[in-house]
Order: structure tokens, then sequence, then C-alpha cells
């Protein structure tokens, strides 16, 4: 398996090539040469297996360049009860990401049983330890630089932590995160994690980062990787669970279930959708955004239109605040039929501020084939929808997966299973949840005091240059 770049101007990689890197060198995202099909038998085959088991018999089509017993070693240390069992423990620890049945017709795919409390951690930890493989296998060490709006940055640091080789650069919008989720990450002491506070919004983050990963030369002399969902693996690694949820909700392969995505950027949701390339009999798959509905409105407009740092919202559920969703290039590399060329002079527009339009070329009306669409929440709508969830099913959810729920309502139909992707836990938001409810979120005692603990951060200007001197000074 061959990963070409959907601006097409970077040589195609195997996927150890890729894996650290993030950015082509053109700028674009890395892609599969094709996606591998999986077949009606192939997914009988599947229905029945461990998520191990189905983590290593998907992954094993897109990376070919680890042998199979490593690949099995890895995949089999990453997805186990140990891990996956810290939020959650009366759970089935066994299951790793349990669905929850709401009513008929609807789920809740538990996927924020990990050790940060949220959806990140299905992908990260494996990033963390494919991480380890392959720099001891070429004995190299890396700096990884990732921004985060809230849960990439601590799935990453808790993931990392302790890797030998590894150090992790994360930014992170300053005082824009929920109390936990900055407590989460800037209380961790290990010498290879560093947090930087942008004064900024996630986009600056996000834009500090691509543009490090843009200078070549300085890319290389400090071995900078990218955790991201730039990061190909981080895809791959959570279109595992799009498989996992369908089997739980299904009885024969004959049947089509829509999922809704909570969705930032577009990092979620596209695994989805590659999920659904390679087979996964997918209906509909709901992106499900909050007041930055930049998304939401290009699937109902087929203007894509990105908003500058000053317009973009600071919300209750803050890890959804991004106005450039990064992933949303390789649904577009698709729907254009895979021309990099088309790639290219759309996202020339979008890289200079600009916006695109997709109607003029009647590319608006093929997404349609792809099952996409979309709807929006706010404020009042997520509280509501959390009292909702509260009073009907006796669960408490958080504010993002109540966007998810609020948008999946929208678009249920009969006879077709909607899962809703759960992306944290409430503890993570206690604030939103005590509004909504009047009462705080249980989390795990591990995690007591946490806000308490002593942090460590630095702060920073929304300055490329500021973040390569940080850098420069740390290595």
């Amino acid at each position: 398996m061959r990963y070409i770049s959907t601006r097409g101007q970077s040589p195609a990689l195997n996927f150890s090539e890729i894996l650290l890197g993030g950015l082509a060198p053109d700028g674009g995202l890395y892609m599969p040469e094709q996606y591998p099909q999986f077949s009606d038998a192939d997914l009988s085959a599947m229905r029945q297996m461990s998520y191990a088991d189905l983590a290593y018999t998907i992954l094993s089509r897109l990376i070919d360049d680890i042998p199979a017993a490593d690949l099995k070693a890895i995949v089999a240390k990453t997805y186990t009860p140990e891990v996956y069992a810290y939020a959650r423990p009366s759970q089935n620890a066994t299951d790793i990401t349990p669905t929850l049945k709401l009513e008929d017709g609807l789920y809740l795919l538990s996927l924020s049983n990990g050790p940060t409390l949220a959806f990140k951690d299905m992908a990260m930890q494996l990033l963390g330890n494919l991480f380890e493989y392959v720099l001891a296998k070429v004995g190299q060490t890396t700096n990884i630089l990732g921004a985060t709006s809230g849960d990439t940055g601590s799935a990453a640091e808790y993931a990392m932590r302790g890797k030998k080789g590894i150090s992790v650069f994360m930014l992170s919008p300053h005082k824009k995160m929920s109390r936990f989720q900055t407590a989460q990450m800037f209380s961790l002491q290990d010498d290879n994690i560093h947090n930087i506070a942008v004064k900024g919004v996630f986009d600056d983050c996000q834009d500090m980062v691509k543009a490090v990963s843009n200078d070549a030369e300085f890319k290389a002399k400090h071995k900078i990787g990218a955790v991201n969902s730039i990061n190909w693996a981080r895809v791959a690694a959570q279109v595992v669970y799009y498989f996992k949820g369908y089997f739980a909700v299904t009885k024969s392969n004959a049947e089509l279930v829509s999922f809704a995505v909570p969705s930032g950027n577009f990092g979620n949701v596209c695994a989805g959708h590659v999920a659904r390339m390679m087979g996964l009999p997918i209906k509909k798959l709901v992106v499900a955004t909050n007041e930055n509905d930049v998304l939401d409105e290009f699937f109902k407009t087929g203007v894509y239109a990105p908003r500058t740092s000053a317009q973009t919202l600071h919300t209750s559920s803050p890890s959804m605040d991004i106005s450039k969703a990064s992933n949303f290039e390789r649904f577009v590399f698709d729907l254009v039929g895979r021309d990099s060329e088309q790639v290219r002079a759309l996202w020339s527009k979008v890289d200079q501020g600009g916006a695109f339009d997709l109607n003029a070329n009647g590319l608006f009306a093929k997404v349609a084939n792809y099952g996409l669409v979309s709807g929006s929440s706010n404020h009042a709508n997520r509280m509501q929808t959390i009292r909702d969830a509260y009073a009907k099913y006796g669960v408490t959810i958080d504010t993002h997966t109540a966007d998810g729920l609020k948008v999946a309502l929208e678009y249920r139909e009969t006879n077709v299973p909607m899962v809703v992707l759960e992306t944290a836990l409430p503890a993570k938001f206690e604030d939103a949840v005590v509004e909504a409810l009047g009462q705080k979120p249980e989390r795990p005692a591990s995690l007591s005091g946490l806000e308490s603990l002593p942090q460590r951060f630095d702060v920073m200007d929304a300055s490329v240059q500021a973040i390569k001197q940080y850098i420069t000074d740390k290595v």
C-alpha cells in the first residue's frame, strides 16, 4: 500500500514513511492510492471479532510495510481492557467501545473509556505504540508538534509520555478549553511534554503547526512529527470503530446504518467516509457542528468559506470551535475524482483566506453519492439535549455528544439504526453539565482534584517564529 498527496506533487510513500510526517511536502494530506475493499464474506468473518482482532484485520490492509506479527503485537498491546476500562470500569471492559441502546433504532457508541476520557484515545494510544516501534527500528528520535482545541492534546500527551525518543510540543488556545481539559494537559510534569498556550483560537494554533510543517528545512533539522488528525494514522485507527459500531447494531450485512458525528476538524467523520469507501454499509454520515458551522454551511450550500480567527466563536462545546477543517481536503479529493490539480486550485483560494463554491462545476451535486448530510447546534440546543437525554434515557452526555445527538434526531429514518458517536465523558465539561442538569457529572476517582494540581505551561503569541524559536531552545 502506497500513499499519495491530495495535491499530487509529492512522491508516493509507504506507511512508515508518512507515519511521523503529518503534511506532505507539497502541503497536501496523505491518502491511500486506493481503498482496500471488504466483501460481504469479509464482513461476515469480522462480525464476531474482538476489537483488537478487528483493528488488526482492517489496519493490516492499510499497513503492509510492518511485519504482520509485529503489527498484530502493537495492536494487541494497544486495545486492552486495562487501557479502556479506565473511565467506566463497571462496563464490559473487553468490549473497548460498548454500544449503549437509547431506544429502538438509536444508539450511543461509547468511545471515551480511555485514559483522557475522549475518543481521541482510540487512535492516539495506537500512534504512541507505532511511533515508538518505527523510531526504534530506524534508530531515530522525533519532536511531535501538534495543535489542540482540548482533547487531541491530552490524548497525545498521555499516549507519548515516557515513550523513548519522543518529545511533544502541544499548542492550545489560551483560556479557551474547559477547566478539566486545561488541567489534564498542563498538570503533566514529564520532561518530554511541553504545553504552549497560544493567545488566539485553535485555528491560529493549527496554522502555526502547518507553517512549521511546510518549512522543509526546519522540519528535517528538528525532526518534526505530527499527531493531529492531518496524520493519516489517526484517521486509519478511527476507521475501526465504525466497523465495530456497525456490527454491534446489525445482524446481517444487508442492513444499512447511519452515524452522527460531532465535527470540528473533520477527522472523525472522515474516518467514517473511509470506512464507507472500504465497503461498510453506511447510509448516512451526519456531520454535526456547533455555532462554528462552516461544514454545515458547505453540506447545505456547496460553499466552503472558512472563517477568520476573529470570527470563530468560543462555545460550550469548545473542542469543535474550529473554522478551518483540515481533513475536509481528504473528502474533497475523493469528491473531485482524486484530481489533485482541482484540489490545488480549490485550496489555493482557501490558503489565501478565500472560499470556493462547488455548484458552478456540478461537483456539489455529487456529495449526495457519499451519504454526507449535516446540521448545527447551539448552546440552548445542547443544554436541552443534555436534559432530554438524562430525563428520557438516564444518561449524562457531554456537550459535543449533545450536538451529535441533536442533529442525529433530525435525520433518523425508520428501519435504519442511527449511531451517535460519543466524543468525551461529561466530566471533561463539568460547568456546562452543571448548567444543564444542576448537578456535577461523575468522574473517575483517580481524577478527583485534577484542577488543583500544579500546572506547567508557557504562554505565547500566535507567531510561527516564536514556536520555531521555542522548539530550537528546548531540543
